[in-house]
């Protein structure tokens, strides 16, 4: 993913970027001017950390209804000179589902810069899926010939087109195409998609990449050969070892978790905790202390940037990183009440085991584990901001247990987290310890760029505020608006809410 620069919180850009409610009313109340200058800013240039897990695109198509906003800023950005040497998703692909959305409210001049794109644009790709679930048959069918051209009549191409056509996220154009009359058109794009189920059987039929012997030492051979020329396989060994292991291999295992070589002690880890053997929580316990306590802080440095014991650029001992990280991951996935018993002991730990054991604390703790927890949701916010990828888990387990303490902290994440999905889970969290979200946070929630945030909202927010009224009657009769946020607010309307 790359690092997309964020504006302070306290802006109007910084709001809009992070999807937040109060980037839209902040707007609405904002110079029109500026807020559509701050509004194309974030549509050309992704806010989002990943766009594959976080929302944009339908909260600034509504803005752009709202503000009356035009389109000639997208169209220069979507068909500048940059567009065949940038061919990277990320480029265009926030800006093409925002016509997808606005095309689906009726904009019509969304629609034709999607059909021009789609003609001549690099991610044409993603154009021509916006158009399959708003444009007619008619519109579908112009794109054809020049969709067609972009594959040239040769057996290169006609691979190329054969993938492309049995890859479609959406097929609707293809099968409207297939059906042409035309010679350079249905019957090219029958070939493809025969050609490109024929390739599928095939794929299926014969499984590429190699595979381990039927016993628990190739299987371990095979792990440790492929952490050699680099590929992580102790998940997968891990699972074969499940079908290949019996009772009688459990020596061997140990002995592979203790001193074994990297590769295969990272699987039998895997291997053990996922079998819940009693003996696996010293391994881990061991893999972990194995770590110099100077690459242990590199290491966790790592961790909070999304990969715990990754490879640490100095690092004395990269093998026992491997095998720590492994530990940690495996470690993770457990859930008995053992392991519960370890994170209360490893939970103060300074390494990424201290840091796993606060995230089992907050998926599997009990009552008792809330301080722990508070304690470890604090640590990680010092360690490493608000984004630091344990707080996802971190922030569940306070709602979970219901840590009414640890309100001020989750509205600190609330405020100042760049990604809408942590947003979400932390107003889920507030909701259950805050007494104050449902006439606080919980309103502005309604325009949150997220549908499962809108959804808390619509269950929490405080009805008194006549913006939440016309706000939850807008969502209940919008058809872009999701189904679980209409059912929400549906149940809301009634004895709370006339309409």
């Amino acid at each position: 993913m790359f690092d997309p620069a964020i504006a302070p919180s306290g802006t109007l850009l910084g709001l809009l970027q992070r999807g937040r409610g109060d980037g839209t009313l902040h707007a609405l109340a904002a110079p029109r001017a500026e807020a559509l200058a701050a509004l194309d800013r974030c549509v050309l240039a992704d806010p989002r950390h990943d766009w594959r897990v976080e929302n944009r695109s339908l909260y600034y198509a509504r803005l752009y209804l709202d503000l009356h906003g035009g389109l000639e800023a997208i169209e220069a950005h979507l068909f500048a000179p940059e567009d065949h040497l940038d061919t990277e998703e990320h480029r265009t692909g926030l800006a093409l589902a925002v016509l997808g959305h606005l095309a689906s409210y009726g904009r019509h001049d969304a629609l034709l810069l999607l059909r021009r794109y789609a003609a001549t644009g690099a991610n044409w790709a993603w154009a021509l899926d916006e158009l399959a679930l708003r444009d007619d048959d008619a519109g579908l069918r112009a794109l054809a010939e020049p969709v067609l051209a972009r594959f040239p009549r040769d057996e290169a191409g006609d691979a190329a087109l054969a993938g492309t056509v049995r890859d479609a996220f959406e097929p609707r154009p293809w099968r409207l195409w297939a059906e042409d009359r035309r010679e350079a058109v249905g019957a090219r794009v029958r070939a493809a998609q025969e050609s490109g189920s024929f390739d599928r059987w095939q794929r299926q039929l014969r499984p590429t990449g190699p595979r381990p012997g039927w016993s628990v030492r190739a299987v371990l051979d095979w792990a440790q050969e492929g952490y050699e020329r680099g590929a992580d396989l102790a998940g997968p060994a891990a699972r074969c070892l499940a079908a290949v292991a019996g009772p009688e291999d459990r020596p061997e295992l140990l002995a592979a978790g203790r001193g074994g070589a990297p590769g295969a002690r990272a699987a039998v880890l895997h291997h053990l905790a996922a079998g819940r053997d009693s003996a696996v929580l010293d391994l881990v316990e061991a893999a972990a202390d194995a770590v110099h306590p100077l690459d242990a802080a590199a290491a966790a440095e790592a961790s909070a940037q999304g990969a715990p014991y990754g490879d640490v650029p100095g690092a004395v001992d990269r093998d026992a990183l491997y095998v720590a990280r492994a530990a940690v991951t495996a470690y993770l996935r457990m859930c008995g009440e053992d392991a519960v018993a370890r994170a209360r002991a490893w939970v103060r730990r300074t390494d990424p085991l201290g840091a796993a054991a606060g995230e089992l604390l907050a998926a599997r703790g009990e009552d008792r584990d809330a301080p722990l927890v508070l304690g470890a949701l604090r640590t990680a916010i010092r360690a490493a901001g608000p984004d630091a990828p344990a707080l996802g888990a971190l922030v569940d387990g306070a709602g979970r247990l219901g840590i009414a303490c640890a309100a001020p902290v989750l509205r600190h994440v609330y405020r100042e987290t760049a990604s809408s999905q942590l947003r979400g889970r932390t107003a889920r969290a507030l909701a259950a310890t805050d007494p104050s979200f449902a006439s606080g946070f919980a309103v502005e929630c309604l325009w949150d760029c997220e549908e499962t945030t809108r959804e808390i909202a619509a269950q929490h927010a405080e009805t008194a505020d006549a913006r939440v009224a016309e706000r939850l009657r807008r969502l209940a009769a919008d058809p872009a608006e999701e189904v679980e946020v209409q059912t929400a607010v549906r149940n809301r309307i009634g004895p709370d809410l006339q309409v």
